[in-house]
């Protein structure tokens, strides 16, 4: 309870209730003084407006009695006095008493008009003409007094309200001063203390007090002071010993860092030498303060391993001394510890990838130097960097080996289904002529020997060509695009016939053997077009479509193709042969523009995660 007492929170408080109270009470009576004052403007123009009325009301009497203004006229004129002068503006702001003076001059005037002047006015005779002029002017003082009675009661009003509105800002600013006087004794002035001997402890002075140790809130803030002062006092004490010891731990890790940089840099800048791991394991006793190093290659199917790079200039190595044999010191998968009789102890790790051991990297702790804790974890990633440089090296010399295989297997077939047939044929047509030369009498069956192997050979060189051409945009770029841009312009200018190349592969990668049947049935078709079609525009197209299967459209607009009967079209054949091992399917349309076009359409081995994730973009 003395807490709750002397809380700034409840002082506080009950200062913010105060002005909250006052401000409510002040404000929720002018607003039922507002409420009360409403409509007397309008109650104060109507009853104005009963005196105009009046006085038209009297001359409209006179003109009936004179015949110059018909009876309908007075009776609405009658009709809207009685409206107004019972309005509901001018009830509202009568008073319920009926001794005040504005009941009883309203009551007054409601009589008058019932009484005198409303009967006078319904009886239109001559006679009564002079009795209502002399009584309208008595009445029209009465209207002016009940107007009179209304501004003044309106004005009552707002007196009342100015007053309230002025009673309530004096006692607001009575308790804001209040309020200021006390915020500023009892929070203002203890802040500002604290503030000051925060900024001399901010100084470096911690032995500062403050002498505001109350019950309430700000006692409680000056007591935790204290005991903060106090307690960095004492941590300050041991600080610089830790900022030193932390200052060789952020050293040691830059210098750990800048190490593993270097070597990532350069086992992964380009292909690895004994001199880069040299160099890898010079740093690295550098920054970690060991004696020598090595690194040892052996795999599991070999059974003596190698050293590819070592510091040491004992040989063989003391490691190699050490164990009976390498497949004893690659046998562990972790690393472990080989202790020397001279009291060093050599540290063996793995170098390893995800998939498989290459080897070692052992390196020697001095005798008098134990095994740091921050050492083996840096040691492992500069162990595991330099697995990953050793497969990765593997892998590419693998991968070029291939490459090399596959790209051989595609020239081997390319001239077995090309160049090997046709010699093959010529050799036929060799036999054929050597049986026609024993018989002289057959000399038409000679010279259509001729003739077919002159043919073959023109077919065999041309073939030869092609191959040559194709393999020289394969070796020279591996990339189709390029490729096909190096053959449409090769034969744009050897025809002077403009060809334009459209190409929308997207992500679908194409195997060597696709794309050299590719070029072969583009370029076949383009030296159709040359040779037959009398076209002056060509077109190219290689599409990717949306099941993941791709379409090559050769069009053309010149005469139209014409393949005629007992006529062997070696291209189209070689064409249709390539489609079919491609599995696909090769049509020769017509354009409804006039031309051919040579449409392709087959699936790649490649297309059936790309063709799936076209169809969920489509859908999406």
């Amino acid at each position: 309870m003395k807490q709750l007492q002397n809380s700034l929170l409840l002082r506080i408080g009950g200062m913010i209730v105060a002005i909250t109270v006052l401000a409510l009470v002040s404000m929720s009576t002018s607003w039922m003084i507002a409420e009360t004052t409403q409509g007397n403007g309008q109650a104060i123009n109507l009853a104005g407006s009963l005196r105009m009325q009046s006085w038209r009301m009297a001359s409209l009497y006179q003109q009936q009695v004179t015949a110059s203004a018909s009876a309908d006229t007075l009776a609405q004129a009658i009709q809207d006095f009685e409206k107004s002068l019972k309005a509901a503006a001018i009830q509202s702001v009568l008073p319920i008493d009926s001794t005040t003076p504005l009941r009883r001059v309203y009551q007054q005037v409601v009589h008058d008009w019932q009484h005198i002047i409303k009967p006078e006015l319904l009886t239109a005779t001559s006679q009564g003409q002079g009795l209502v002029l002399s009584n309208i002017p008595p009445f029209v003082d009465q209207l002016n007094d009940l107007v009179k009675q209304i501004e003044e009661a309106t004005e009552a009003k707002i007196f009342v309200l100015r007053l309230i509105l002025g009673l309530a800002i004096i006692g607001t600013l009575f308790v804001v001063i209040w309020s200021i006087y006390l915020i500023n004794n009892i929070l203002v002035k203890p802040l500002t203390t604290l503030l000051g001997l925060t900024e001399r402890i901010r100084q470096g002075k911690l032995t500062v007090y403050t002498d505001f140790i109350g019950d309430d809130e700000i006692g409680q803030l000056g007591r935790a002071f204290n005991r903060m002062a106090e307690d960095l006092a004492k941590l300050y004490q041991d600080l610089e010993t830790r900022v030193e010891q932390k200052t060789a731990e952020l050293t040691r890790s830059n210098r750990s860092l800048e190490l593993l940089y270097r070597s990532i840099t350069r086992l992964h800048g380009v292909s690895p030498s004994t001199e880069v791991f040299q160099t890898v394991l010079t740093d690295a006793e550098a920054v970690l303060g060991l004696d020598h190093g090595l690194i040892c290659l052996k795999t599991d199917s070999e059974t003596q391993g190698k050293v590819i790079a070592s510091t040491n200039p004992q040989q063989p190595p003391p490691l190699c001394q050490q164990v009976s044999s390498c497949a004893e010191c690659n046998s562990s998968q972790m690393l472990c510890m080989n202790n020397l009789p001279d009291g060093q102890q050599i540290l063996r790790l793995p170098l390893t990838d995800a998939e498989q051991r290459y080897g070692i990297l052992a390196v020697n702790l001095p005798a008098d130097q134990e095994r740091v804790q921050w050492q083996v974890p840096l040691l492992e990633a500069l162990s595991h960097h330099i697995g990953i440089t050793i497969a990765s090296e593997q892998r590419s010399e693998q991968h070029r080996r291939v490459s090399l295989l596959e790209e051989r297997a595609v020239i081997a077939r390319e001239l077995h289904d090309s160049l090997a047939q046709s010699l093959a044929y010529m050799k036929i047509q060799v036999s054929r002529l050597r049986t026609a030369l024993k018989h002289p009498a057959e000399g038409e069956e000679v010279t259509e020997a001729l003739e077919e192997l002159r043919e073959g050979l023109n077919s065999s060189y041309q073939q030869l060509r092609e191959l040559l051409s194709t393999f020289r945009l394969r070796m020279e770029d591996a990339d189709l695009g390029r490729a096909l841009q190096q053959t449409t312009h090769e034969f744009t200018e050897r025809g002077h016939l403009p060809i334009t190349l459209e190409l929308a592969l997207g992500s679908i990668n194409l195997s060597p053997n696709e794309e050299i049947h590719l070029l072969q049935i583009v370029r076949e078709a383009l030296s159709n077009i040359l040779k037959h079609a009398q076209a002056d525009q060509a077109w190219v197209s290689l599409q990717a479509q949306l099941d993941g299967s791709i379409r090559l459209q050769i069009e053309d607009n010149g005469v139209g193709i014409q393949k005629m009967a007992g006529v062997h079209h070696y291209g189209m054949a070689i064409m249709e042969e390539r489609a079919r091992a491609l599995h696909g399917r090769l049509q020769y349309l017509l354009r409804t523009t006039g031309g051919t076009c040579v449409q392709l359409e087959f699936t790649p081995n490649s297309a059936s995660s790309f063709a799936h994730d076209i169809r969920i973009a489509h859908a999406a």
